[in-house]
């Protein structure tokens, strides 16, 4: 006997108009404009231009003309017993609410970033082509380890086009002056060189150190020192300033983070300044664009307003401008809403971090979750993800994506959580005033910062420490 069953599921459903509002809210700045100038192409009723302001005469209004003015837009007489769709924005899907099962990629990886970049230079097709396979050649950490030979090959028979190794390198030299420094190097020592290229030679050590990469790699990587200075005739203090210059250089240039990567060429979305202690944050000007219903438009509704009802065709033309109308009302609504919820965002995130925005220092950084925003502006914490995966605040100290302010926290022998930035400011300062002819291995590190009461595991020092680009204790071994 077949056996029925009921069963209730609760699906939480969004409507185009929602939707729409999402992909506003999470566009950075940058992109703002672009989908600004879309909807004016598409919405012959939105308009550039501060709204003006409404006419009053000083004659007063009989209550016929008061009701028109109220009910300006309502439209039941024309559309009764009509089943209009709603006014759908380019892109929406079908009419009919949607699924909250969607996500929209906001972050720019590191091939997006270079790829940015080779944009900008004025190269003919063929050599945007074979940028574009240098620049997918590249690894996880920054190189280019394939054979040019292989890579030529791969263009011609592949993409069919006719090049050379010459060619190629022509192509891979520019893509090498490209942030971050270090990138599209084939080996360890052309990163090196490619970083320390970009700074001052004038400066002794740092010229020294250029020529040490440049003659005495394999000497320096073995750490022979002495004969490093025997063939140079130098004193001890100019070769330690020439080692300390090159290891601070950044061997693995494909592996910064996101938020590294996306200072490049952020456009900041708050600018945030401090008056005398007092800080006042102020959107971007880009964000609060002037737009205006059309006046054009809004006449012709009104003037058909006093035309036959009964008209189908004057009611397909009603439907028309009444869709247009709404639709730029409700944009203008949306880009007023995105601004609001940005500064109730950035406005919770500054009060969080307080400290860190008086001071600009990181060890002022607290453990701070999405949550805790959700929880201050009383918003979903999706919404607060989609604001801070996709924006930044310019400070005194610097532009910084609203993620540099999220990280987790570690316990501690207090019971508080510290956080991992924290801990990175103590791992550092550890480092640097440990005894360089005995460096502290990882095991020492852990137990060090257990000592100052952070709960912390090998593994996760190790982690930190390469995050902050300290070598092992061996490579930071001094003589």
């Amino acid at each position: 006997m077949q056996k029925l069953s009921l069963s209730h599921q609760l699906n939480q459903k969004l409507s185009p108009q929602q939707i729409q509002f999402i992909k506003l809210l999470q566009i950075p700045t940058a992109e703002l404009n672009s989908r600004i100038e879309e909807e004016l192409e598409i919405n012959p009723a939105l308009e550039e231009g501060a709204d003006e302001p409404e006419e009053f005469s000083d004659e007063p209004s009989n209550e016929e003309d008061s009701s028109n003015e109220k009910d300006e837009l309502d439209i039941d007489d024309y559309l009764r017993d009509e089943d209009v769709q709603g006014y759908k924005m380019q892109g929406d899907g079908p009419g009919d609410e949607e699924e909250r099962e969607f996500t929209i990629e906001t972050q720019q990886s590191l091939q997006e970033l270079l790829l940015a970049q080779l944009g900008f230079l004025k190269l003919d097709e063929k050599q945007y082509l074979i940028g574009k396979q240098l620049i997918g050649s590249i690894d996880e950490d920054g190189y280019i380890r394939r054979e040019m030979e292989l890579i030529t090959n791969d263009l011609n028979f592949s993409a069919n086009v006719d090049t050379s190794e010459e060619e190629l390198e022509e192509i891979l030299f520019k893509i090498q002056s490209f942030d971050p420094a270090g990138i599209a190097a084939r080996t360890l020592q052309e990163c090196l060189l490619l970083q320390i290229e970009r700074k001052d030679q004038d400066i002794p050590a740092v010229g020294l150190a250029t020529k040490i990469l440049h003659e005495q790699f394999e000497e320096f990587t073995k750490k022979h020192y002495d004969k490093i200075q025997k063939h140079y005739g130098i004193e001890e203090s100019l070769l330690k300033e020439c080692v300390d210059i090159i290891t601070k250089l950044n061997p693995k240039p494909g592996g910064v983070t996101d938020s590294e990567l996306k200072t490049i060429f952020v456009i900041p979305d708050f600018i945030l300044f401090n008056n005398n202690g007092k800080l006042e944050l102020s959107l971007n000007s880009k964000n609060a664009p002037e737009l205006k219903v059309s006046r054009s438009y809004t006449e012709m509704f009104q003037s058909y307003d006093k035309s036959s009802k009964q008209d189908k065709k004057l009611k397909e033309a009603v439907t028309f401008v009444k869709h247009k109308l709404d639709a730029a009302k409700w944009f203008i609504d949306a880009i007023k809403q995105r601004q609001q919820t940005l500064l109730r965002v950035m406005n919770a995130i500054i009060k969080f971090q307080y400290d860190f925005f008086i001071e600009g220092d990181d060890s002022y950084l607290k453990p701070m979750i999405l949550k805790d925003i959700a929880d201050m502006v009383e918003m979903d914490i999706s919404t607060i993800s989609r604001v801070a995966n996709s924006k930044a605040v310019q400070t005194e100290f610097g532009t910084y994506p609203l993620k540099y302010f999220f990280s987790e926290g570690i316990a501690t022998d207090s019971g508080e959580d510290a956080s991992s930035r924290e801990v990175k400011f103590i791992l550092k300062e550890i480092i640097d005033a440990e005894n360089k002819k005995k460096p502290l291995a990882d095991e020492k590190l852990e137990e060090a910062l257990n000592k100052k009461g952070y709960n912390i595991a090998r593994r996760t020092v190790a982690k930190y420490r390469e995050q902050l680009n300290i070598p092992v204790a061996r490579l930071r071994k001094e003589m």
